[in-house]
């Protein structure tokens, strides 16, 4: 029994829906709808749950759940069957979905979260595949309200991945929602885009009396449609349960949704047991048996992993751990940044790949960002980004230069070359050229230069800025600097 101040600890497991990247559906030949699609255009008798039906198993999406497994340390049983979870609600045209329930497809996995540099272990406790469900679609309010079925989504084929009840706080589950999709997106298996709908996330959160190994009476937190409202709900919900025990309240099982707006969790139902689905095996579909040899067959075809990449890339270019991570964020950026080294050879590969992580990391990244796009929607190949760090190595543009080069290049997709000629961004080279604008800086800032004179060696970085700008950036920076103290020092020797 709890007492007032009571210190307790939080106990989180999450179950993830992921929709799996095949081309149909799970049980039917219908192809996967389009997120814009009109409603009920991508509907067959199958997926509209019509009496005398049979569903036939898609076996990419099969082997993709094997492959998440594995890419999750899971155990592959050689015996998996598909069963009957027998439920009525309104998007569930047939009155059952059929998922799996006892023998999985995968089991007994775990996947590493780092947090404040410490790492942990987040058991895996499934990877199973079943079938998505219709859409509500919820119009008006009050009397006037009322609802419409989108059978759309109805057959789509979902990957359940639930975890262990290992996560201890908001910042865990969320570290943890944030590797998932990452090996989810590096598999290529799934979009794992939450926003989009096509990765979504129930959490169990219960609290405990520190040091207890028994766990509380578990809470599943619905509709969250993002890593940040995963993170407040956990966070509410915490602190909710908290200031109930501390009042000598029973915290019921239950299931809770969370509203955005409000930043709270309403009580929904009571939640479930697995009892109450009436599980029982699917007579319509076979058992499922997996050799060994495809599971060594589906291994093979797994990329290098994330974290495996990260290793890798600090090994062999000596990056640092966090260039390495944000490197290794996504498979595409992965890729570009490693076709960009490896588009010219170079003496030093370490160099190379230095110059090349800091230009995506920097630029490139502020670019992005600006832009809202995606890495896979740059028009900078990374044959157009390595010609440009080749002409800035040479001396042929500044760095300067070369990032108003890297504008117009994301813009239009032109080569470098083709846009420094256009722009006249080209280094000036001419001694005598370069050194009258030196003393037309001097000219032109009398109090720089006589602050610099009277000692204050910071007014001279002012002055180069100044000849930098003048020169739109196509001077060398020692250069300029040079030019300049030898202007310096031939009007003082004149005076």
């Amino acid at each position: 029994m709890t007492t007032v101040g009571t210190k307790y600890e939080t106990v989180v497991g999450l179950e993830v829906h992921s929709q799996l990247l095949t081309r149909s559906k799970m049980f039917c030949s219908c192809p996967v709808p389009p997120s814009d699609a009109q409603p009920n255009s991508y509907v067959c008798p199958v997926c509209l749950g019509m009496p005398g039906v049979l569903p036939v198993i898609n076996e990419q999406a099969v082997e993709f759940t094997i492959m998440t497994g594995l890419a999750l340390n899971c155990e592959i049983p050689e015996l998996s069957k598909f069963d009957r979870k027998n439920y009525h609600y309104p998007d569930l045209m047939k009155g059952y979905q059929i998922s799996q329930y006892d023998q999985p497809l995968t089991q007994n996995g775990w996947v590493e979260i780092e947090l404040d540099g410490a790492v942990k272990r987040v058991g895996v406790t499934r990877v199973h595949l079943e079938e998505d469900t219709a859409r509500s679609q919820h119009y008006g309010s009050g009397a006037d309200g009322y609802s419409l079925i989108d059978v759309n989504r109805s057959g789509v084929p979902l990957m359940e991945i639930v975890s262990e009840p290992d996560m201890r706080s908001p910042e865990e589950a969320r570290a943890y929602l944030v590797k998932l999709r990452q090996i989810l997106r590096f598999l290529g298996t799934s979009n794992a885009n939450m926003e989009e709908g096509n990765f979504r996330c129930d959490a169990n959160v219960s609290l405990r009396p520190a040091g207890s190994t028994e766990y509380g009476a578990k809470v599943e937190v619905k509709n969250m449609n993002s890593f940040r409202a995963v993170y407040r709900a956990l966070q509410f919900e915490i602190a909710r349960q908290t200031k109930a025990l501390d009042a000598g309240e029973r915290i019921p099982q239950e299931t809770r949704g969370w509203v955005e707006s409000d930043g709270t969790t309403v009580s929904q139902r009571s939640k479930e047991f697995a009892h109450d689905y009436r599980y029982f095996p699917e007579p319509d579909l076979p058992p499922i048996r997996v050799t060994q040899a495809q599971v060594v067959a589906l291994r093979a075809r797994l990329p290098e992993l994330p974290e495996a990449l990260a290793h890798r890339l600090q090994q062999e270019y000596g990056l640092s751990d966090h260039e390495a991570g944000l490197l290794t964020d996504s498979r595409q950026r992965a890729d570009y940044f490693q076709r960009t080294v490896a588009a010219a050879p170079a003496a030093d590969p370490r160099r190379r790949a230095k110059l090349v992580a800091n230009w995506m990391l920097g630029e490139l990244a502020r670019l992005e960002h600006a832009a809202g796009l995606d890495i896979g929607d740059y028009r900078v190949t990374p044959q157009h980004l390595s010609a440009l760090i080749d002409l800035v190595e040479s001396n042929a543009i500044t760095v300067a230069g070369a990032k108003q080069a890297l504008e117009r290049m994301f813009e239009t997709g032109e080569e470098p070359a083709a846009v420094i000629e256009a722009l006249n961004l080209g280094t000036i080279r001419g001694t005598d050229e370069l050194a009258a604008v030196a003393d037309q800086v001097l000219a032109a800032n009398p109090k720089p230069l006589a602050d610099y004179e009277a000692g204050k060696t910071e007014a001279l970085q002012f002055l180069v800025g100044q000849f930098m700008r003048e020169t739109r950036g196509r001077a060398n920076p020692g250069q300029a600097r040079e030019l300049l103290l030898n202007s310096i020092n031939r009007s003082m020797a004149n005076r």
